[in-house]
């Protein structure tokens, strides 16, 4: 009976505990609250870091199935993605989302005039706030053929140096001004070769029309890691020159057409955010 009874004192004292804890003052009380499928995606960087093939055996990140799909990746609350390749250089660009279930992840990538390239839906295996697999499926008429990408968190800060926000739309050359801070007609011949509608995608290739939409040249281009100067290589010339202003309204750089000569002429040359879709 004394074992019975302290039993029932034991259980009374449990349950009495148990009931101030529930009573506990709400500015101590610890919430725990559950991330949707896509707030977990968005909450952390990405890095990619190990694929997997059809029987599990791990593929090496330069193979070429899996190479397009290797990078840090941004996902970010706002619906934006980027994707940058491991040596930081911009890769992709343009909006995301993930099913309620957390079964599927669509993007879709875009032109700097906000025409899609492509959209992709990939089915997620794995996603918590440490590891987010995906399986691609190359071939189409071949579903059998598939390779995992895993990605896991990481504090990999997102490059700074404006590859970014020079792909991020159509740029209109809209002044021009001499060493002198003087303006210069566009039409002068001086600056008229550098004047049009630039396309800087993503992809890390490059379109520049002139303001009768007519193609002028194209090629590939890229920032330094400093954000301080814009490489256009194109197959009859390389160019490089120095940013002077790049954010989300302006793009100015500055040309020295005779830099070893007569460093001192130069001409800056001024490009403005425009909602000009890239011609056909």
């Amino acid at each position: 009976m004394n074992t019975m009874k302290k039993l029932c004192y034991l259980s009374a004292a449990i349950l009495l505990s148990a009931s101030f804890a529930s009573c506990s003052n709400d500015d101590n009380e610890i919430v725990i609250e559950q991330q949707t499928p896509s707030q977990v995606l968005s909450s952390t960087p990405w890095e990619t870091t190990g694929a997997k093939d059809k029987n599990g055996n791990s593929v090496a990140l330069t193979d070429t199935s899996v190479a397009g799909y290797v990078g840090f990746a941004y996902f970010k609350a706002d619906g934006n993605f980027v994707i940058y390749g491991l040596n930081d250089v911009l890769r992709s660009r343009g909006t995301w989302s993930v099913d309620p279930q957390g079964k599927t992840r669509t993007i879709a990538s875009l032109n700097p005039d906000g025409t899609a390239i492509f959209t992709r839906d990939v089915e997620i295996l794995v996603l918590n706030r440490n590891e987010f697999t995906y399986r691609i499926r190359p071939n189409s008429s071949d579903p059998s053929i598939y390779y995992d990408i895993i990605h896991t968190k990481t504090s990999h800060a997102e490059p700074t140096n404006g590859q970014l926000t020079l792909a991020s739309t159509p740029w209109e050359t809209t002044g021009a001004k001499d060493k002198s801070g003087n303006n210069v007609a566009l039409s002068d011949a001086n600056v008229a070769g550098y004047v049009g509608y630039s396309y800087f995608k993503a992809n890390g290739t490059f379109k520049i029309f002139g303001l009768n939409d007519i193609l002028r040249s194209e090629g590939t281009w890229s920032i330094s890691p400093d954000g301080k100067k814009r490489t256009l290589t194109t197959p009859t010339f390389t160019r490089v020159v120095d940013i002077l202003v790049l954010n989300e309204t302006t793009f100015t750089y500055r040309i020295t057409p005779d830099a070893v000569n007569n460093p001192g002429v130069f001409y800056d040359i001024i490009h403005t955010k425009v909602n000009h879709n890239e011609p056909l």
